[in-house]
């Protein structure tokens, strides 16, 4: 008996499911934005049904939830360990720069429809992605301050997140990566000027 030359496909079932469905929401909510993501469009971009779908997500909403979650944990930032602050702002912004452009673009620009629907804005759909995270900027400004190469005192809320605002900035206005000397002006001559402690610590290496 000759085995089977057409054997049948073997179906994808759990985690590796919900994985492809995610990536496949992902990417057409790159190419269409809120107003083309349907569970119907995801499924197709899938192939499979929107039943599959539903039974995992109720809503496209839910769904939506779940997919920038789950790209936004594929494209986690390492924690740079450079031995100062500059070094780390800098290898940190870089990654940022080259890992989560894309990301940010399709937050701010392709979900206009999102937040106008719900009344959500891009703040509060960030706070729920990091929700249970110990941001990767807050431990290298934590690290920093223990070294002594910043002042604690000068590191408000709006100061603190200031370096990845203007990269993101830039990413929303252009759509483009930020170039190098971009990455370390925000560093050397905006950020670390507002939080260097009076006295310099020495071998800080602000």
């Amino acid at each position: 008996m000759h085995p089977k030359e057409n054997r049948p496909v073997q179906r994808r079932r759990g985690a590796e499911l919900e994985k492809a469905l995610l990536a496949a929401a992902w990417a057409v909510l790159r190419e269409h934005g809120y107003a083309g993501f349907t569970l119907e469009a995801v499924a197709a971009r899938a192939a499979t049904s929107r039943p599959v779908i539903a039974r995992r997500w109720a809503t496209r909403n839910d769904l939506l939830r779940a997919t920038i979650t789950h790209a936004g944990m594929t494209r986690r930032t390492p924690m740079p360990d450079t031995g100062s602050l500059r070094g780390d702002l800098v290898a940190f912004l870089r990654e940022v720069n080259d890992s989560r452009l894309d990301f940010a673009v399709v937050l701010g620009v392709q979900l206009g429809g999102y937040y106008q629907e719900t009344g959500e804005t891009l703040s509060e759909l960030r706070d729920v992605l990091l929700k249970g995270q110990e941001p990767v900027l807050d431990r290298i400004l934590d690290a920093a301050a223990g070294r002594g190469e910043l002042d604690p005192g000068r590191l408000t809320p709006r100061i603190r997140s200031l370096p990845v605002d203007l990269l993101r900035h830039h990413a929303f206005m252009t759509f483009q990566a930020m170039p190098d000397d971009g990455i370390e002006e925000i560093v050397d001559t905006i950020f670390l000027p507002l939080v260097r402690p009076s006295r310099p610590v020495p071998g800080g290496g602000a």
